[in-house]
């Protein structure tokens, strides 16, 4: 997925709604207290899922037991408040994250996780036969649990960015218009040439390549807020963005 173009001159469209976003609202709460609070943090958590559960694969647990580690995780996590431990200087979601499951496994390697299935607490909607066919295309080298989570992390970012700019085009009735565009965003030279497209969509060479242009800066703006929602301080985002890149290029 493409990641190099330059999504947004200045973070302007990020500020106007960094406050709000899951990670901030959380942090400025000191932990889980009131709805909105909750919310924030179970959308937060319903992400990484596929992440944390790919990081327990990669550590040679069985799908099953990968299963249990995470749904049980994430009871306790959220059950026993401990989002209150992180604190401003901590930043991101996705660190916090991940060294909180690792110090999780670490006390719950001899335990009989079968018996806890999530602790009966039923606040994620998973998949696990999805996540199980999307750990089994993950790269075959010898990448590390942490490598594997961060791909996982970024790869999601890329996904939830697509299926808002899938949205945003078929609200306005442009869904066909996406899906010729799209293989832009995807980081691979195009077969087709931008007159070809343009015949296609009905459109001039010259506005097809300013759809194109327009295509890419809009992915680029759903990217940043999608980051944003990860973080702590505005400031922290271009350096997600980079991370992201690296994550991918490797």
């Amino acid at each position: 997925m493409r990641t190099d173009s330059k999504p947004v001159s200045d973070l302007s469209s990020v500020h106007r709604f960094f406050p709000e976003t899951h990670w901030s609202v959380v942090l400025s709460a000191g932990g889980v207290g009131s709805p909105k609070v909750e919310q924030a943090l179970e959308t937060l958590c319903s992400w990484y899922w596929y992440p944390l559960y790919a990081f327990a694969r990669k550590q040679g647990n069985a799908p099953p037991e990968a299963e249990d580690l995470t749904q049980s995780f994430f009871a306790f996590f959220l059950e026993k408040n401990s989002v209150s431990k992180a604190s401003q200087e901590k930043g991101r979601f996705r660190s916090f994250l991940l060294a909180s499951f690792k110090n999780f496994m670490s006390r719950e390697r001899e335990r009989d996780l079968a018996q806890k299935r999530g602790g009966g607490y039923a606040f994620l909607s998973w998949d696990k036969l999805s996540a199980e066919d999307a750990f089994c295309v993950e790269p075959a080298n010898n990448s590390t649990p942490e490598t594997v989570y961060e791909r996982a992390w970024a790869l999601m970012l890329l996904k939830r960015a697509l299926t808002r700019m899938d949205g945003e085009y078929r609200k306005r009735g442009e869904h066909r218009t996406f899906e010729h565009l799209r293989i832009f965003l995807q980081g691979e030279i195009p077969a087709v040439s931008c007159a070809e497209l343009g015949q296609r969509l009905g459109k001039t060479e010259s506005a097809t390549k300013v759809a194109i242009y327009r295509l890419r800066k809009r992915y680029g703006e759903f990217l940043m807020e999608e980051i944003a929602h990860t973080v702590a301080k505005v400031e922290e985002i271009q350096e997600e963005l980079r991370h992201l890149r690296r994550v991918l290029s490797t």
